[in-house]
């Protein structure tokens, strides 16, 4: 499902250090990949040529069989919104819209989620409710603003949007940062929950190392750039 092969990159361009240096990657599909590593040591920037926001220099970055770096700026904006569920660390909520509207509005970027959406049988209305509930929020927040939310219930809404419309990959960029241990953990048995009844990759990033063994595969980015791949 995810594919670096010789990746290079450069916030400065080619002619200064690189900012990330990755022989290689490969995460099969349904993975559940943690990395890890310290602030500063390109997390973030991996995740922003994961989701095609940025491209490499040099090498290759493979999603779902599609090369992101051969597709132009739309190309890989529509590809991130047809095929990647993101859960941003500071959730990226609309605070003015309840959380089903916060919920749905990734199907109006995309026709191919919401096209997947629908084929479950049920309005995105009502899809959205039964995600968040799964996902642990009660009825009665569903049309609340969603700034009026505790950080944990705004991270439920954050998970939900990602996962509607079944994208092959979900991508989580510390979402889990602003809770104690015990509700990290249960907040991503919920996800796992979600994402493995469509056979969906994970890609979750923190730096919280007692969350590794709930994950099939275990990466450092610190032992990735020195071109290690299975270190799980």
């Amino acid at each position: 499902m995810i594919e670096i092969d010789k990746l290079w990159f450069s916030w400065q361009g080619k002619t200064a250090d690189p900012t990330l240096k990755i022989d290689a990657l490969h995460v099969k599909q349904g993975e559940h990949l943690f990395l890890h590593g310290p602030s500063g040591s390109g997390k973030s920037t991996l995740l922003s040529l994961l989701a095609g926001i940025q491209v490499p220099q040099q090498g290759a970055i493979t999603l779902n069989n599609t090369q992101l770096n051969r597709l132009s700026s739309s190309q890989r904006d529509q590809f991130r919104a047809d095929h990647i569920g993101y859960i941003f660390q500071s959730f990226n909520l609309l605070p003015y819209l309840n959380p089903i509207d916060n919920v749905t509005i990734a199907c109006e970027f995309s026709r191919l989620r919401k096209q997947r959406a629908l084929s479950h049988g049920d309005s995105l209305t009502h899809l959205a409710k039964n995600l968040l509930v799964q996902l642990g929020l009660d009825e009665q927040h569903h049309h609340k603003a969603v700034n009026t939310l505790s950080i944990g219930q705004q991270q439920r809404v954050a998970a939900a949007r990602a996962v509607i419309g079944d994208p092959e990959i979900i991508i989580a960029d510390e979402p889990t940062s602003a809770l104690d241990e015990a509700n990290r953990k249960a907040f991503i048995e919920l996800l796992f929950a979600q994402t493995d009844k469509t056979g969906a990759t994970v890609v979750f990033v923190s730096h919280e190392q007692s969350l590794a063994p709930l994950f099939s595969k275990v990466v450092h980015l610190d032992e990735l750039q020195g071109g290690a791949d299975d270190l799980a």
